[in-house]
């Protein structure tokens, strides 16, 4: 049976960001230039799928909006679908609970989701987080507080970091 998708490419501060919806919640965000890894992630979790797309559907560009203006909890509420490994659903509802302006290594959430031995695991399930900024994975770092992973690109992790500390500091 083939489900549809909503797709939808909204403009922002950090570049063009899609946006795609299963049944009216969230399951996909990503960036335009990186729109092949978005798909393949989609191919994953939704084989038979067509994507049709809507300007925005259920309000998004309003959380996007208010988020770049320094409202680090536009987000709170919008509603997601998750698709993945029950692991990787626990690492990627956890990254909501680090708060915007901070970070977290991955050892340090691994720790958080009792697992203290899973740093690489949460590296991985990270790297694989389909709605980048609505679950903050550019919030975790290396032990050593570099810049580590970052599907959009680590320029755009620096830049996300700085804002989110800037505003909320």
């Amino acid at each position: 049976m083939t489900q549809k998708l909503i797709i939808d490419y909204l403009d922002s501060k950090i570049g063009t960001v899609i946006t795609v919806y299963h049944d009216g919640a969230l399951c996909a965000l990503d960036f335009k230039d990186h729109e092949d890894r978005c798909l393949r992630l989609l191919k994953k979790s939704y084989p038979q799928h067509h994507l049709e797309h809507l300007n925005d559907p259920y309000g998004f560009k309003a959380c996007l909006d208010r988020y770049m203006a320094g409202d680090f909890l536009a987000f709170s509420a919008v509603n997601i679908a998750l698709t993945g490994t029950e692991f990787q659903q626990e690492v990627w509802q956890n990254l909501r609970t680090i708060p915007a302006g901070t970070t977290m290594s991955y050892g340090a959430l691994a720790r958080n989701i009792g697992r203290p031995k899973a740093a690489r695991a949460v590296g991985y399930a990270n790297s694989l987080n389909p709605i980048a900024l609505v679950l903050p994975c550019h919030r975790v770092i290396g032990q050593d507080g570099s810049l580590t992973g970052f599907a959009g690109g680590l320029g755009r992790k620096g830049w996300l970091l700085t804002h989110e500390k800037t505003r909320s500091g």
